[in-house]
């Protein structure tokens, strides 16, 4: 296990992803309720492992790899529920339709009872490199978001 997520990831779907992530006790504040930040982690991780699930190796590197860079755009969180330390929390990831420069993902946290703990929203851009100017998503790319 690293940063507190599952190895045992599994797809749900096509074009959605679903793993685990265990709260450990340096994303809690002293209650032992998850900060309010490290929820943006946690969705982050999950997409990454989205990646790497659907482009088959490391997620980033991969997009890295097609010749851009992928910044964030936006990131919004809606909180439903606390979590606690020790608690296994499930994330599931889908993938929006992409655009002609971005892509975007829906990141849902449950609980072990299946109550909703949070939603996020992120839209990240392909950048090139050199210009940093926005770029074409890569057609590589793109299948891995749609699963075709």
């Amino acid at each position: 296990m690293i940063g507190g997520i599952s190895s045992t990831a599994r797809p749900a779907d096509s074009m959605s992803f679903t793993t685990t992530r265990t709260v450990l006790f340096g994303d809690c504040d002293p209650a032992g309720i998850v900060y309010t930040p490290r929820i943006a982690y946690f969705a982050i991780e999950a997409i990454h492992e989205f990646l790497s699930h659907r482009l088959g190796g490391e997620g980033l590197r991969k997009v890295f790899a097609m010749g851009v860079l992928p910044p964030a755009r936006a990131l919004s969180i809606e909180f439903l529920a606390p979590m606690t330390w020790d608690e296994v929390i499930t994330l599931e990831v889908r993938s929006e339709t992409p655009g002609a420069t971005s892509f975007s993902f829906a990141v849902e946290g449950r609980q072990a009872s299946g109550e909703v703990t949070f939603r996020a929203a992120m839209t990240q851009v392909c950048i090139c490199p050199e210009s940093r100017q926005p770029t074409a998503l890569p057609e590589a790319l793109r299948q891995a978001l749609t699963g075709d």
